[in-house]
């Protein structure tokens, strides 16, 4: 707790003046304090900035959030300085608009819980500076949150998911396997060894130049991947999966994108464009290479159910894998283990759930 405050003394912080204007927004009274179970959650790791009001059932009173994306479209990527003036602008409307909506005054309040690693440091220093500024006004504890660790409980929230479990988290930033033994309790069985397939399919969709696409030109880059895949077809260039000879449960896409700037490059040479243009072949190359990811996440995920099982790690009948991502991409081809429960959280809010048995 000591290091967090010493972090957040080195941010900008709000004035005390319009911390107390906005606690009296809502008729704060800071001599009348209520002991609900009731945690407000802040997070501002990267580039949406997001609020919830949940109670200790799992319960979400209310929620609200910020999303950046339009803005770091036009820079075709997530700029730290940016997103960080982006998270100051908002966060207190943001955290306004969720307590409002839960119904909920701050004098209320239980608790804060704010994202504190890992992610972007500008980004979360904005939420982690609010938030201490927040509970030294209501005078109550503060939860640092690990956000990868978060969410892996996300699906617990509103799914029946005893421990233990399997979780597979990917995002645009992560990609991991991990076993969730408990709260607080997890034994990494595999990572990323470069990047995220996240970051990888950005970087294809910009060298592929999808942002001059048509129906590309509002889409994140995984987005237009996934958009121009359906057009294509996955069989059309021959990439090989990533690491099949490893025996371990770790991933690996930095060389995935190589083999894919060559193919890149040879088509243009062959069609006679220059970089920056569209090829003819962008959609077959977009569902070469996402099909080719979701298959390597979908074998370095099974060989971590091996694992488990040899280990006696989960239990033998009712086992559950929870699969958190960012897109769909990678759900249409996956295969489901037998004896094995797949609960798929789509990572684009706080209640949206789609769950296969």
């Amino acid at each position: 707790m000591l290091t967090l405050h010493k972090a957040a003394a080195a941010l900008p912080k709000p004035s005390r003046s319009r911390m107390c204007e906005f606690l009296r927004s809502f008729g704060f009274d800071p001599g009348k304090l209520f002991l609900h179970k009731l945690i407000l959650g802040i997070e501002t790791s990267c580039d949406d900035t997001a609020a919830a009001v949940v109670d200790e059932s799992g319960k979400v009173w209310g929620e609200a959030i910020h999303s950046q994306t339009e803005v770091h479209l036009k820079t075709g990527g997530i700029v730290p300085p940016v997103a960080q003036q982006l998270h100051r602008e908002n966060i207190q409307r943001i955290v306004k608009e969720a307590l409002s909506t839960s119904k909920i005054s701050p004098s209320e309040l239980s608790a804060i819980a704010t994202t504190v690693k890992p992610g972007l440091a500008l980004s979360l220093g904005v939420g982690l500076s609010f938030s201490l500024r927040l509970v030294d006004q209501l005078k109550i504890p503060f939860i640092p949150i690990h956000h990868m660790e978060a969410h892996a409980l996300t699906i617990r929230l509103l799914n029946k998911v005893e421990f233990p479990f399997l979780v597979l988290l990917i995002s645009g930033g992560h990609c991991l396997l991990a076993l969730v033994r408990g709260v607080s309790d997890f034994l990494l069985l595999g990572k990323s060894l470069d990047i995220a397939p996240g970051d990888m399919l950005d970087k294809v969709a910009r060298r592929l130049s999808l942002i001059k696409h048509p129906e590309c030109s509002t889409m994140s880059g995984g987005k237009a991947i996934e958009h121009l895949a359906k057009q294509g077809n996955k069989l059309h260039f021959d990439i090989k999966p990533p690491m099949q000879r490893a025996k371990n449960c770790d991933f690996s896409f930095t060389g995935l994108q190589h083999v894919t700037d060559r193919i890149i490059t040879q088509k243009e040479k062959e069609e006679g464009i220059q970089k920056g243009q569209i090829l003819s072949s962008a959609a077959h190359i977009a569902a070469a290479v996402q099909h080719t990811t979701a298959c390597h996440i979908a074998k370095r995920t099974h060989r971590a159910i091996l694992f488990c099982k040899q280990r006696d790690l989960l239990p033998q009948s009712n086992a559950v894998l929870v699969w958190q991502l960012y897109g769909t991409s990678v759900q249409a081809l996956w295969q489901k283990p037998p004896r094995l429960h797949l609960l798929i959280e789509f990572e684009s809010g706080f209640t949206r759930r789609n769950e296969m048995q």
